[in-house]
């Protein structure tokens, strides 16, 4: 009987340490949490809307794209028309317009402002998708801004200087 017992506690003991060392891995890729998904409006033909989606995905974001146009979207998120780009975009209850960095969009979604969402107006040279070779070593400058819900808008966060990385 001393064997058996003597069985029975080695086969526990091998278990709690093989589950001691697979469950934290195991937790932990439960843990992950899914990539955000930014849900895209954009015209078929739009290369610069392409690559700024490829921005996105490049920078840990999910995307569902939808090549419809933007125009009815902008307007049904709430955001104004002289904020108007390209493309729009909605991610975690925010609308995206124009070309945004995922930079701006993870710090709003980390931060959760009460607003409707981020805007780049119009298609300045130098941001995301609008940064290829194509255009050289021209750089606009651009402010993104932030919408808030009662449609006034301010800058969120200047883009950095050209050269400055």
């Amino acid at each position: 009987m001393q064997v058996h017992s003597l069985l029975i506690a080695r086969r526990s003991f091998v278990m709690s340490a093989a589950a001691a060392t697979l469950l934290p891995a195991w937790a932990s890729t439960a843990a992950k949490a899914e990539p955000p998904l930014v849900e895209v409006w954009k015209s078929p033909t739009c290369g610069c809307c392409g690559e700024w989606i490829k921005h996105l995905q490049a920078n840990g974001f999910a995307t569902k794209v939808n090549d419809t146009g933007n125009t009815g979207m902008r307007g049904r998120l709430g955001i104004p028309k002289e904020m108007g780009s390209c493309h729009t975009a909605l991610v975690g209850g925010y609308a995206i317009e124009g070309h945004v960095p995922a930079v701006d969009i993870q710090r709003l979604l980390a931060e959760r402002p009460q607003a409707v969402g981020l805007a780049v107006p119009g298609m300045p040279v130098g941001s995301p998708g609008m940064d290829g070779p194509v255009y050289g070593d021209r750089r606009d400058r651009y402010q993104v801004m932030l919408v808030r819900k009662d449609g006034r808008h301010g800058v969120r966060m200047p883009a950095p200087e050209p050269g400055d990385g």
